[in-house]
C-alpha cells in the first residue's frame, strides 16, 4: 500500500523522466486556478476619487483622461503627478543617453585611413552637439520639476494664464502660453533679441 506522502515523491521522480511539455501540462493541472472576477463588475465600479497622497504610477491619468478633465480641475494633483512622472522619465532618458555617449567616446578607434578617421570624428562631433542640446533640455526639465514642486507649473510666466494641457503634452517644459510665446518670437524677429 502506498501512502499519500509517497505519492508526490513518486510523481516528481516520474516527472523528471517525462518530456518538458508533459511536465508543464501536469503543473498546470496541479496548480490551483486563479480566482476570476467578472469583467463586468470592474467596468461598472466607479473610480474612486484620487487621494492626493496616492500618486502611484498606476493611479496617474492617461493623456486622454487628462484632456477630458474639466477646466476647473486644471493643474490638480493628478495632472501635476502625470507631468512630474513624464518629466522624470525624460530626465532619466537624457541622463542615460549622456552615459552612453561617454562610454561611446571612451572607445578609441585607431583607423589608418584618414577618410575613415574624419568620418569617426564627425560622428563624435555630431553626438557631442546632440548631447549639448540635451544638456540644455535637462536644465529645463529640472526647472520644470522645481516649478511643479513650487506650484507654478502650468501657468504662463508673463501673463499668469494657464498654458494649456495640449501645449504641455507637446512640450512639457513650456513656461509661456502659446500667445505669449508668439509675442516673444515676434519681438525677436523685429528687434533681434
Amino acid at each position: 500500500m502506498v501512502s499519500k506522502a509517497a505519492t508526490p515523491v513518486a510523481s516528481k521522480a516520474t516527472a523528471a523522466k517525462a518530456p518538458v511539455s508533459t511536465q508543464v501540462a501536469a503543473a498546470k493541472k496541479a496548480a490551483p486556478a486563479p480566482a476570476k472576477t467578472p469583467a463586468v463588475a470592474s467596468k461598472a465600479a466607479p473610480k474612486k476619487p484620487v487621494n492626493s497622497g496616492d500618486l502611484s504610477e498606476n493611479n496617474l491619468p492617461t493623456e486622454a483622461e487628462l484632456l477630458k478633465m474639466p477646466e476647473s480641475e486644471y493643474m490638480n494633483e493628478r495632472q501635476l503627478g502625470f507631468f512630474r512622472d513624464r518629466l522624470r522619465q525624460l530626465e532619466q532618458e537624457i541622463l542615460s543617453n549622456a552615459g552612453a555617449t561617454t562610454e561611446h567616446l571612451r572607445e578609441t578607434q585607431f583607423v589608418p585611413d584618414p577618410a575613415d578617421r574624419a568620418t569617426i570624428e564627425e560622428e563624435h562631433a555630431l553626438e557631442l552637439r546632440t548631447r549639448d542640446r540635451e544638456r540644455k533640455l535637462l536644465k529645463k526639465v529640472q526647472q520644470s520639476i522645481a516649478r511643479i514642486d513650487s506650484g507654478e507649473y502650468g501657468w504662463c510666466e508673463e501673463t499668469g494664464e494657464p498654458i494649456g494641457l495640449r501645449r504641455l503634452l507637446a512640450r512639457p517644459t513650456a513656461t509661456l502660453s502659446l500667445e505669449a510665446q508668439e509675442r516673444r518670437e515676434m519681438r525677436q524677429k523685429m528687434f533681434g533679441d
